[in-house]
């Protein structure tokens, strides 16, 4: 049974991974997600925030959105949320909130993790909704994506510091 889990689990994180690649396609932090009900996705999403301008639009809220409105309830309770990357506080209240029985991450972020790194939400005993956590499913890919993608930017970043120096002395 373990071993099916676990196929399952890497099964619908390559989801994930699909649409964090879409987000960095798109200019976006590339962090994916999906939510799972009885085997099926009900839901996907990616980083969305340079598109709408909306500092709320990460992977892990929209896709919650989305599974509410599809499933036309708030309560998310048969649901697991695959995500490329350890949520940070505002998505893991969501999960809480939305009462997600079942994350399952890639790869942790040191800098806002909120379900494990820096603290856990998700399993906080004095919240009224814990969740199921499983972390680590292809965090070699998940922590790849995101590394290709800020060292692209920083590379684009130096060069277009570099254009506007000539520029400067140029003028």
């Amino acid at each position: 049974m373990m071993e099916d889990q676990t196929a399952i689990d890497a099964k619908f994180m390559a989801e994930a991974l699909r649409e964090a690649e879409a987000a960095a396609a798109a200019g976006e932090v590339p962090v994916g997600a999906v939510i799972v009900v009885d085997g099926a996705v009900v839901a996907r999403a990616r980083n969305q925030k340079e598109a709408t301008n909306d500092p709320t639009d990460h992977a892990e809220i929209v896709a919650v959105r989305r599974a509410a409105e599809g499933l036309a309830t708030w309560r998310l309770s048969a649901a697991t949320l695959y995500v490329t990357l350890e949520p940070c506080a505002m998505c893991a209240g969501a999960l809480v909130q939305g009462r997600i029985s079942r994350l399952v991450y890639g790869c942790r972020d040191p800098k806002a993790g909120a379900v494990g790194s820096l603290m856990n939400l998700c399993q906080d005993p004095r919240l009224n909704h814990r969740l199921e956590v499983t972390e680590g499913v292809l965090a070699a890919e998940a922590s790849e994506i995101l590394k290709g993608f800020f060292r692209l930017r920083r590379k684009d970043d130096s060069k277009r510091f570099g254009e506007l120096a000539e520029l400067v002395e140029g003028a």
